[in-house]
């Protein structure tokens, strides 16, 4: 079988992006392709048919690929609940918390269940696409590695190694990165990327003689920039702080706040992807933009931790006049835990245990108790009684009165609450707003008009097409294929 693995010279060079356009690009050579990332961190995660949860960029790279997400694709998971630890999920299921120290000894004991992974995906098509994590370089972090070269080495595979140019420094860090890399290690590259290239290409040339005489690497490819990946799911929060959220004169304001963990915050990419919505993610010691039209309370890691941030920022001040002046307010899973009164957690799941006050919307309260719920859901909301798609993916369980007028209803069971007024509402349902038809109702629904003119899941694939016709265009991807093989 086949496969070769990106590795980057940093965090966010475009791993993800680039191999999502080379999946793309190789499914149309005729070719069965499947993505694969043996260690991923990241808050954005989407849930498997089996019932498993993955990396966000592994799902989108799924859909490239034209075939379903599976645990396979990412064996271990990261999703961080504070500034030293973090949740870990193996081959899609929670196996607990560990701190970064906790984990760096144990992940060792992981790499039989990833290379179980990676060759079951190998079974099943004629190439995989491996993602790396971070730096190929971290040379303090290369003892028991099994993101990077580790993986590499374990699995026998080729390495390109990926990049970034619009940061700086790019000739430096792809220089660097050979350097502080093994022998055996350096045996592997098969050349490198250069991505999110302005201006003249041939610019570069004298670099790529200078790479060339001091590493021997081959360039195999310089990649323009490509603006279009905004219209793509981002794999985590790095994202947010390089992607463009100013107003683009939409009559309808969505205000989202940048809490400490948020989690899955690609909820609101069809939002965003509608030409009269502008989403604001509010940052701190930012308020609340007081014409929001809408706020929108995020996924978090860590809810009780998240209130506090928005106790602490004044936000809690600013919802409360926003509500007041007849503005709507939504909560999608942490966030709609947040708007109950009560929120436990006994057994300190997701930090010290304890009890902390919701903001009191909802006549609700959540015990962070109970397995981890990672289902894929279908059904309709209440007002409108339009068709939704979408996924859960939480801890907690939530009662109380408000959940006898629910927003959605699931097969038979109704779920989520909404009040009497509403304009408050809330679920525990992720990718709610990418349903066509139920965010053309929810947008008529908070400002009086039918505002949608979006086909998100068609937007989506007409992006992956584009992108895999610039990988074509600025790629070696024949070379590529052969140092694969």
């Amino acid at each position: 079988m086949t496969a070769i693995m990106f590795q980057g010279t940093g965090s966010d060079v475009g791993k993800s992006m680039l191999v999502a356009g080379l999946c793309r690009a190789l499914v149309r050579r005729g070719m069965r392709v499947r993505p694969f990332k043996p260690q991923n961190m990241s808050n954005n995660a989407a849930v498997t048919p089996e019932g498993g949860e993955i990396g966000r960029a592994q799902a989108l790279q799924a859909k490239a690929c034209g075939v379903p997400p599976s645990v396979e694709m990412n064996p271990v998971l990261l999703k961080p609940q504070t500034d030293i630890g973090a949740q870990v999920v193996v081959r899609g299921q929670m196996r607990g918390s560990a701190s970064a120290r906790e984990f760096f000894s144990a992940k060792a004991a992981l790499m039989p269940e990833i290379l179980q992974s990676f060759r079951s995906l190998e079974a099943q098509c004629d190439i995989v696409l491996i993602e790396g994590a971070g730096s190929a370089a971290e040379v303090n972090l290369r003892a028991n590695d099994i993101a990077n070269m580790g993986f590499a080495e374990a699995a026998d595979v080729p390495v390109v190694l990926i990049g970034d140019i619009d940061r700086g420094g790019v000739i430096a860090s792809l220089v660097g990165s050979h350097v502080l890399i093994s022998e055996s290690e350096r045996a592997r590259i098969a050349g490198y990327l250069i991505n999110k290239f302005r201006g003249d290409v041939s610019l570069f040339d004298p670099a790529i003689e200078a790479i060339r005489a001091r590493t021997g690497m081959g360039c195999l490819g310089v990649v323009p920039w490509f603006a279009d990946a905004a219209k793509l799911p981002a794999e985590d929060a790095m994202t947010l702080e390089n992607r463009d959220f100013s107003r683009k004169g939409g009559r309808i304001v969505a205000a989202v706040p940048r809490i400490s963990r948020i989690a899955n915050f690609d909820d609101l990419d069809p939002l965003a992807a509608e030409p009269d919505v502008d989403v604001i993610f509010v940052q701190s010691g930012e308020p609340i933009p007081a014409d929001a039209t809408v706020v929108i309370l995020p996924g978090s890691k860590a809810t009780r931790a998240d209130l506090e941030v928005i106790r602490t920022e004044g936000w809690d001040i600013d919802i409360a006049a926003h509500v007041r002046r007849g503005g709507f307010l939504v909560g999608l899973c942490a966030g709609f835990q947040s708007l109950g009164t009560t929120v436990s957690d006994p057994d300190g799941i997701e930090g010290p245990p304890g009890d902390t006050p919701g903001l009191g919307y909802l006549d609700l309260a959540t015990s962070m108790r109970g397995k981890k719920v990672l289902r894929e859901v279908a059904g309709h909301d209440h007002w409108s009684d339009s068709d939704i798609a979408g996924y859960e993916m939480h801890v907690g369980e939530t009662t109380g009165p408000g959940l006898d007028t629910p927003w959605v209803t699931l097969g038979n069971t109704a779920v989520g609450a909404i009040d009497a007024s509403g304009r408050v509402m809330g679920c525990y349902i992720h990718g709610i707003f990418a349903s066509d038809g139920f965010r053309a109702a929810f947008l008529r629904h908070i400002a009086g008009s039918d505002r949608s003119a979006v086909e998100y899941d068609k937007l989506v694939e007409t992006t992956l097409d584009k992108l895999a016709d610039h990988m074509e265009a600025h790629t070696d991807i024949d070379a590529i294929l052969k140092a694969a093989r």
